[in-house]
Order: structure tokens, then sequence, then C-alpha cells
């Protein structure tokens, strides 16, 4: 079997892409592939905090946008509702050991201030020892920028439970990273 060499950066424009790709060019497909699959690898791995289910999630992800390409209205970028795609896919994946705690907030808690020198990799492992439902919370709201009601459409959970779940996440962080 050949090995796949790696493509240059997208310089097809998307929108002709995309209509090469609803003709089936394996060509264009690969293009959009080899542009995007880092930025949404790195979405599934930190909803996933496994490498292996994050690359299931992202074939099962672009296996999904290609089959249903025709559905793609163009009203917002390829990449965002391909991220769409990436995050059900994983969240999908993650849903048989998803759990979800009770946790009493105060209604008008302080989010807890960061102290001392984190570093990018200390956080990294810090989010992805978090258990699997606040993780999830915790990635949508304060890295992908969902807001607490589109997680809990997302997640088939009450909003109550996603705030509560990103302030335990966010407990959980700080006492990781003291």
């Amino acid at each position: 079997m050949e090995k796949l060499q790696p493509l240059p950066t997208l310089t097809t424009p998307e929108p002709t892409l995309i209509q090469r790709c609803l003709q089936q060019d394996r060509l264009a497909q690969r293009q959009l592939y080899e542009s995007y699959k880092t930025a949404m690898f790195t979405v599934a791995y930190r909803i996933l905090a496994d490498a292996d289910d994050a690359h299931d999630a992202l074939q099962e992800a672009f296996i999904a946008a290609f089959t249903d390409l025709n559905t793609f209205r163009q009203e917002s970028s390829f990449g965002s509702w391909l991220k769409t795609i990436v995050i059900r896919k994983a969240l999908y994946k993650n849903k048989w050991k998803r759990h979800y705690e009770t946790y009493e907030t105060a209604a008008n808690q302080e989010t807890p201030a960061w102290q001392g020198d984190i570093t990018g990799e200390d956080l990294d492992y810090a989010i992805r020892n978090l258990p699997d439902g606040c993780r999830a919370v915790f990635t949508l709201i304060e890295v992908e920028g969902y807001s607490h009601k589109e997680v809990a459409n997302l997640l088939q959970i009450a909003e109550g439970t996603s705030k509560s779940q990103l302030s335990h996440a966010k407990k959980l962080l700080q006492k990781a990273l003291k």
C-alpha cells in the first residue's frame, strides 16, 4: 500500500472543495481532512481524554461529515459545522462512561482565582483527570465557548447540572494545581 504524503495547507477555496467533495472527489476530501484534522482531534481529545477514543471520534465525525455534506447549508464555516459533529461524536462515545454527580453550589459563588505558576502541561493534565462529566462541561464551556444552555442541550442534562459540574470542575482543578 502506498504511503500518503501530507498535503500542503488548504489552497483551493473551501466552497470549491466542498463542491468537489459532493462529487465524491477523494483528493478534495483529503484536503479538507488535512486542513481540519489537528484542530478537530484536539476538540475530541479534550472531551474524551483518551487519544484512541479521540481518533475514533474524529474518524466517525469525518465519515458523517462527508456522508451528510449535502445537508451543509454553508451558513457557517465548514470548520464550525464539522466541530459540532466532532463534539457530538465525542460526547456520544463518552456517553456510556460519562457520569454526573450532584454538587451543592452557592448562588453567588465566585470563581476560584488561580495562584502560582501553572504550565499548560499542568493544566492539560489536570483537565484530562477530571471526572468525565466535569471534563465534558468544563471543555465545552471554558475551552469551546458554549453557554450553559447549549451544553445542557448537547449533553441532555439540566442547565443547573451544567453549572454545578463547571463549578465542581473548577474546584477540582484548583485543588489539583496547588
